[in-house]
């Protein structure tokens, strides 16, 4: 399984940006996608996370009603729609597919650098 993010970019704050992530290869079907971020000099943090099949979500206290995460199982994309950016959103945002069943792993995407300015 590979996990390549997109969408990342600079924006001001208050602005918006949506960042996408393809997963190729075969998933399992039970798994959850989430996305997690690092800002320099700190810990990976979650995000959100969204389940497969359930399409049960999950938010960081810091992105709740700014951020929504949403997934296409069609084509294999998870998407991160961030309204409201604010210059503590900054950091490398990465995809992680986490698959339960009924073939376990877990996988990382490359990361996509969001950068808000003040």
């Amino acid at each position: 399984v590979q996990l390549v993010e997109s969408g990342g970019g600079l924006v001001q704050a208050g602005g918006s940006l949506r960042l996408s992530c393809a997963a190729s290869g075969s998933t399992s079907s039970i798994n959850v996608m989430g996305w997690y971020r690092q800002a320099p000099g700190k810990q990976r943090e979650l995000v959100a996370t969204i389940t497969n099949p359930q399409g049960n979500t999950n938010f960081a206290d810091s992105v709740k009603g700014r951020f929504t995460i949403s997934r296409d199982n069609a084509k294999n994309t998870m998407y991160l729609q961030m309204n409201s950016l604010k210059p503590e959103d900054t950091a490398v945002y990465y995809c992680n597919l986490n698959d339960l069943w009924p073939r376990p792993g877990d996988y990382w995407g490359q990361g996509t650098q969001v950068t808000v300015s003040s």
